[in-house]
């Protein structure tokens, strides 16, 4: 994105990593992040807006090469969005000519880098498996929640609930996402996904996610369902998962759960002076 601002406007640009698309927001450089609920939700609007699964501002960090929030397009905070890391890594590397930088998040600090084929990974931290860090209204136990079809509770920065089920493609996500994300059992809400084994380490996952509805993928919840199918005995570490929108490959290693998978920069824009009014 140019990096010149006019003398009023926001710019912005518009990205994708398998489907799962985003609003990027450089407020490097400036005193404070621009980003506010309502203009989360406004800018959310496929209709009235630019439309987005979720949106990522970028921020100076001193603790390392810059830093990300997040927002759902519901207006609430999102603490993780890993293909909206992989997109905006890969845009950050570009610019500074890396190929790998580190970031800040809710979760802490990560890695990102460019493998030789142009894929994108992530690391996007331990995965979170009590109670209290996913997190859950009490105590259960987190491989077998006491939910219809038997869930996993897993947390990679943003709260999990993952659903094994014979056939992932005959699942009402409009359905039946909404009841798992608001189930008093998460405080918090929670991403709701849907998994079923294909093959050997090879999962078919569908995603509703909180504050969002369906989406094409969510990065950290194919993490979460790697760990889950994992620690269930259904997969190794190293799983792939086709989701609705493209294939992401899950590494869970001894430094964190890696992603990796494709990222689009599709298009850079303007918010006209007007737009951030009317919103602010």
């Amino acid at each position: 994105m140019d990096q010149t601002r006019p003398p009023s406007g926001l710019g912005f640009m518009k990205m994708h990593g398998a489907g799962n698309d985003f609003v990027v927001i450089d407020s490097r450089g400036r005193s404070a992040p621009v980003v506010t609920p309502a203009l989360a939700r406004a800018l959310g609007d496929r209709n009235r807006g630019a439309g987005f699964d979720q949106l990522a501002e970028i921020r100076d960090s001193q603790a390392a090469d810059f830093a990300l929030d997040f927002w759902n397009n519901d207006g609430s905070r999102a603490g993780a969005c890993g293909n909206a890391t992989r997109c905006v890594a890969d845009y950050m590397m570009r610019q500074l000519s890396k190929d790998a930088v580190t970031l800040v998040t809710a979760r802490g600090e990560l890695s990102a880098l460019r493998r030789a084929d142009g894929l994108v990974s992530v690391n996007m931290g331990a995965p979170q498996l009590d109670w209290q860090s996913v997190p859950l209204s009490h105590t259960v136990d987190t491989l077998h929640l006491p939910l219809p079809g038997d869930p996993v509770a897993v947390g990679m920065g943003n709260p999990h609930c993952v659903i094994f089920v014979a056939d992932a493609e005959a699942v009402d996500l409009r359905q039946v996402g909404p009841k798992y994300e608001h189930d008093p059992l998460y405080p918090q809400r929670t991403n709701v996904e849907f998994a079923s084994l294909i093959g050997p380490d090879h999962l078919r996952m569908r995603v509703w996610e909180r504050g969002a509805g369906i989406t094409l993928a969510c990065g950290s919840g194919a993490c979460a369902t790697a760990v889950a199918a994992h620690l269930r005995g259904l997969t190794g570490r190293s799983v792939t998962l086709d989701l609705d929108g493209g294939i992401l490959e899950i590494d869970w290693r001894e430094d964190g759960v890696w992603m990796t998978g494709p990222v689009a920069h599709v298009f850079d824009g303007w918010l006209t002076p007007e737009f951030l009014a009317a919103h602010a």
